[in-house]
């Protein structure tokens, strides 16, 4: 379409009536001659040889006296592209604007009702008729809430779409919940009373319900007779001949609604220019309305959310007791859905009945524990959603039959509208909350959407609460049980008395000689040996503090030992008699070395020894893991050594135990400190790295004893060389403890065959006795000697360690290599029979099958006596021999000692 300023350059418009035509000379242009109250004339349009100015009308009117109003508005009428062209070029906006109000309030309103029963005004849109300063209030009116305000918006953007394209009419057709259309709004009066449902989706109908099924615009211009929509428009109109259609589409192509747009008999039908402003501005209001809608919905989620945050700080980081809780979630779920009571109900599932001991009665002293209730699952709207899973809003109370108005009728409180939801933890129905009347109308959907979220946290608080509660009765348990245990784990006053009444000697002959035989010392005398070396290492401490008093209780020092003693359990080695073995090697160490620890130091020493296999269970910590044991569950590296170490301090922490109660703040922590590092090293997966450490400072001739960390690798190395203390005492003793520790290992070997069904390790297998030999060398020269030697050059005193492991590696050499004589006569014994064997089968069978047997029988008699009897004599030694009856004292020793028998019979196998 032409503009008209083009159509006026092209156009040679018609005299005006009465006026006589000017000549050609003076002729101007209408424009100049006509003079309009409040515009001023454009100069350019005036010719230049012209000197008259721009009057008012009333003089324009004496020039020409048959010039009327009634004259220029026929004009206007007959020519409406000049005047279209007049006001564009000489008639600021603003005064198009104040003619516009003012057309506007002289006209005023006329308001039609909607079929929801809102009220819309007519067909000038809100948003045209306003100046620019008030229409940031008219959206802010309109997305205040895009729940009730979105027909709003799409009805102000039908009414700016049928302006702008000079519509006679509109209509606004939204879907609902069915997928059907209903009338919206309309623009006038005029059309016949609308009803509330246009029909259904689908062609073939109704013009807004064909374009919301192809979801295309459309324009046609013949409403009449369409086999695409034979009832024409939507709203019947008797007028309409001409209409555009846009369908309204959300972002993920779901269709909102239709707008209608309409022109009347005798108007021009529309163009496919005025199509394309009407689509491209419902479109861009369409989008704007879909970003509104996200707008509202995050800052909807964002509201919830820090709602749902207050109630978990809330919930979480006070949660005393079951009753709190429930408390809690009941005035925030009020709060949430602006409800004027709530209720909580837990499931009691072994009865399947409902219970609740708190009640809300509306009152600011509200929630008061009252007596408990319950009531079957299946009763009530609660009980139906408790037994169904199945979310109830119910907008009145007293026409649902699930409803129980006992209720109401003892407390006189009357229920109009009811929420209802369960709470899940797990999959499973933990409890339901009810929420009794909305207090501004019903419960929406938007508030079942919030609550369900919401009933997540209350899920997850009470599932806590119950957790909280188990936690605190088994804490109450477990208090109980420390102290029955405690009780049985601690020595009795008689073993107490029995030890006090025993005095401590003065000096004790040869205990300093690295070959001496702790396992030789009575169980009942072992104690007294501990005071006395625990006593003379306090001693060390006060001698360097002369000043200052005693630094030991005695009676501490007896019930710590007894009860030491006490809590080691009995089995093959890791027992009683290994830990006072090691405590005497350590003590050895000290009074014969020129170490530089200091009494703190040594003191951890020595009592670190004594407590470093406590509640040993004969299993190595790898076996403990594979096991899936409890400690492996506790103690991720060094299960057993942290197990010991945490028992040390559970010893120390009784009532009479602690023998460093006289230690200042700062001693204790560092003997305590020094205690975990000392028995922690006894694991021997961390042994290499401290002793290649250690190695390479000693090498580099760096080694300081001012230097702390040189001190702490001391300190571990002297723990393993102690732990490890067996393997340098004498050839006959060594003989006998390495029996004792290889039991151990085959019990443990034996339970690895009947869990896992094999040994992981072959030195456990009990099958593998003759291997024992080469093992023994192979530990002596990886660990043993290296830990010795190490020591010895830091502490030269310690030599005896490393000549007595160095002479028992000589035996158990000359063993292996007869163990391995041995089995190269064996194998070659087992070819020369594999031979004879093969002779046999060339033979012609003579013989009947049994002879097979006898065949059998004389390969057994092919093996010499002599060496079936010295392979059994090489390993005889490790026969598990009876021990040793200890003193008649009325007890026996956790742990076996060399007998006459033993001794002899090892003789008596190294002379064989």
């Amino acid at each position: 379409m032409s503009s008209p300023v083009r159509q006026m350059t092209h156009r040679r418009l018609p005299p005006l009536p009465g006026v006589a035509p000017h000549r050609r000379q003076t002729q101007r242009s209408p424009a100049a001659d006509m003079v309009i109250t409040g515009v001023t004339c454009n100069p350019a349009l005036v010719p230049h040889h012209s000197s008259r100015s721009v009057h008012s009308s009333s003089t324009m009117y004496a020039r020409s006296p048959d010039l009327q109003p009634e004259t220029v508005t026929q004009f206007l009428f007959d020519n409406p592209d000049f005047l279209d062209s007049f006001v564009q070029q000489h008639v600021h906006e603003d005064k198009i604007r104040q003619w516009s109000q003012r057309k506007h309030k002289v006209q005023g309103h006329n308001p039609v009702a909607l079929t929801n029963g809102d009220l819309i005004k007519d067909q000038r849109s809100n948003w045209k008729n306003c100046v620019q300063s008030k229409k940031w209030r008219i959206l802010q009116d309109l997305t205040k809430d895009n729940t009730t305000n979105k027909a709003r918006v799409f009805t102000e953007l039908a009414a700016c779409a049928a302006e702008s394209v000079n519509a006679d009419g509109h209509n606004l057709y939204l879907v609902d919940e069915q997928n059907q259309l209903f009338l919206a709004s309309k623009s006038s009066r005029n059309q016949r009373a609308p009803t509330a449902c246009v029909g259904r989706i689908e062609p073939r109908t109704s013009l807004p319900a064909y374009v919301a099924y192809t979801k295309e615009s459309l324009l046609t211009n013949s409403l009449l007779g369409d086999p695409r929509f034979p009832l024409g428009m939507g709203v019947e109109t008797e007028r309409g001949v001409s209409a555009i259609a846009v369908p309204l589409l959300h972002g993920n192509n779901l269709i909102l609604g239709v707008v209608e747009l309409y022109r009347n008999y005798g108007s021009m039908p529309f163009s496919p220019e005025e199509e394309e402003t009407a689509v491209n501005i419902i479109l861009w209001g369409t989008y704007a309305v879909s970003f509104m809608e996200m707008y509202n919905s995050m800052m909807k989620q964002r509201k919830l959310n820090d709602f749902l945050l207050a109630v978990t700080k809330s919930i979480f980081q006070d949660i005393v007791s079951m009753d709190t809780v429930i408390m809690k979630i009941m005035n925030y779920a009020k709060k949430l859905v602006i409800a004027d009571r709530a209720s909580l109900f837990l499931v009691d599932t072994k009865s399947r009945e409902l219970y609740a001991r708190i009640f809300d009665t509306g009152r600011v002293e509200e929630h008061i524990p009252q007596k408990e209730i319950r009531f079957p699952m299946d009763r009530g709207v609660a009980g139906h959603v408790a037994s169904t899973g199945e979310v109830l809003n119910i907008a009145d109370a007293y026409t649902d039959s699930r409803f129980n108005r006992d209720v109401d009728l003892q407390t006189g409180y009357r229920t109009k509208s009811i929420l209802c939801m369960p709470i899940y933890n797990r999959g499973n129905i933990i409890g339901v909350v009810q929420m009794v009347n909305k207090i501004d109308g019903v419960f929406t959907k938007a508030d079942e959407e919030s609550f369900e979220t919401f009933a997540i946290y209350c899920g997850l608080a009470l599932h806590h609460a119950k957790l909280y509660d188990k936690i605190r009765r088994s804490e109450q348990k477990y208090r109980v049980a420390v102290e029955v245990l405690s009780y049985h784990s601690q020595c009795n006053d008689e073993e107490y008395m029995l030890t006090k009444n025993v005095p401590i000697p003065s000096d004790i002959p040869d205990i300093l000689d690295y070959d001496y035989s702790p396992w030789a010392i009575d169980s009942d005398h072992k104690p007294v040996y501990v005071l006395y070396m625990m006593r003379d290492i306090f001693k060390m401490h006060s001698h360097k503090n002369k000043n200052e008093e005693r630094r030991f209780d005695l009676d501490d020092m007896i019930r710590f030992t007894l009860t030491v003693r006490k809590n080691y359990r009995n089995v093959p080695y890791h027992n009683w008699a290994h830990a006072f073995s090691v405590a005497h090697a350590m003590f050895t160490v000290i009074k014969t070395s020129e170490h530089r620890f200091t009494p703190i130091e040594c003191l951890a020493l020595y009592v670190a020894c004594l407590c470093h296999d406590l509640d040993h269970r004969g299993k190595t910590n790898a076996f403990m893991v594979k096991s899936a044991s409890p400690l492996a569950a506790i103690y991720s590296t060094s299960t057993m050594e942290h197990h010991h170490f945490n028992h040390t301090v559970t010893i120390l922490q009784n009532e009479g135990h602690n023998i460093f109660k006289h230690l200042t703040s700062a001693e204790y922590k560092q003997i305590l400190s020094d205690i975990r590092h000392c028995i922690l090293a006894t694991d021997l997966a961390l042994f290499f790295a401290n002793r290649s450490r250690l190695q390479d400072i000693a090498d580099k001739g760096e080694f300081s004893w001012d230097n702390a960390d040189h001190r702490r690798l001391v300190m571990a190395n002297s723990m393993t060389a102690a732990d490890l203390c067996s393997m340098y005492k004498p050839w006959k003793l060594q003989v006998q403890l390495v029996d004792v520790i290889m039991e151990e290992f085959w019990q443990q070997g034996d339970q690895e065959k009947i869990k896992i069904g094999y040994v992981q390790n072959p030195i456990m297998d009990r099958d593998k006795v003759n291997e024992l030999p080469e093992s023994q060398v192979g530990f002596l020269v990886g660990i043993c000697l290296p830990c010795y030697e190490v020591m010895a050059q830091i502490l030269p005193e310690t030599k005896p360690m490393v000549n007595g492991a160095v002479a028992n590696l000589k035996k158990w050499r000359e063993l292996a290599d007869k163990e391995a004589l041995e089995k190269e006569k064996e194998k070659e014994r087992e070819k020369q029979t594999e031979e004879t064997q093969d002779e046999v089968i060339k033979e012609p069978p003579v013989t009947k099958p049994s002879d097979d047997v006898n065949v059998t029988s004389e390969k057994s008699t092919l093996l010499p006596a002599d060496v079936l009897d010295d392979s059994a004599s090489d390993t005889s030694f490790l026969a598990a021999d009876k021990p040793l009856p200890d003193p008649p004292s009325g007890r026996t020793s956790n742990t076996s000692v060399p007998s006459e028998k033993t001794v002899l019979s090892s003789q008596s196998e190294e002379s064989r």
